[in-house]
């Protein structure tokens, strides 16, 4: 294994939102008398906005009001991450500070908005983590188109290929295996289908794991 940088996703890799943001969006639902659709809401993980909206209006037809949901949904969102620090999973302090310990730069490529992504990683205490930070509303394809990944990798002046990439969700796993990053995938929510698979990166069930590899690399080097 050789890289010079690392990149992270951020929900449901670094912090504990999906389940989060999956009980608020079940109440936004609640509240306007709308079905909640759990196969439509578990596709929409690791996508940005636009990606987000074009799949729950796929999901839910032609008859949704989608900005009334969307608003919904907003509003208890923000009320809960602006203001209340979530949890950071398991090995991810670790792994952060063994990186920066070693010289490797490292950034953050999340779907999310920029502003919310900064409070978010602020409020965690993981902002003095990272080098750079590349948000969904900066790319014009959202994962899994790679584009978020490549940007990240350009700002860190590193080349794709030499970048770990790391990832919970299937969308987010297909957008850093194209743009050719060595790819470890924690599943959080969804499950890797047999479909990504076959991509070929690592899966394991913690970034505790991840460390426990690149160190035990890192001594065979």
């Amino acid at each position: 294994m050789n890289y010079q940088a690392a990149i992270f996703d951020m929900d449901g890799l670094l912090l504990d939102t999906e389940r989060v943001c999956k009980g608020i969006f079940e109440e936004a639902c609640t509240s306007l008398s709308i079905p909640f659709l759990e196969d439509v809401y578990l596709d929409i993980i690791g996508r940005n906005s636009q990606g987000i909206e074009k799949v729950i209006r796929a999901g839910y037809g032609s008859d949704l009001n989608y900005p009334v949901l969307h608003e919904a949904w907003r509003i208890r969102y923000n009320a809960v991450v602006k203001h209340q620090a979530i949890p950071v999973k398991d090995g991810v302090v670790e792994l952060l500070t063994w990186l920066k310990n070693n010289n490797i730069p490292t950034a953050v490529a999340t779907s999310t908005q920029q502003d919310v992504a900064k409070i978010k990683l602020s409020l965690a205490g993981l902002d003095h983590y990272f080098d750079n930070l590349t948000t969904g509303c900066e790319v014009k394809n959202g994962k899994p188109d790679p584009e978020i990944y490549l940007l990240a990798a350009d700002r860190l002046n590193i080349q794709p290929e030499q970048c770990l990439a790391f990832e919970d969700s299937n969308n987010g796993v297909r957008a850093a295996v194209s743009a050719n990053m060595q790819t470890f995938q924690i599943p959080d929510l969804v499950q890797p289908t047999a479909e990504i698979l076959t991509l070929g990166h690592t899966v394991t069930h913690s970034l505790s794991n991840v460390l426990a590899t690149l160190k035990k690399n890192s001594q065979a080097a």
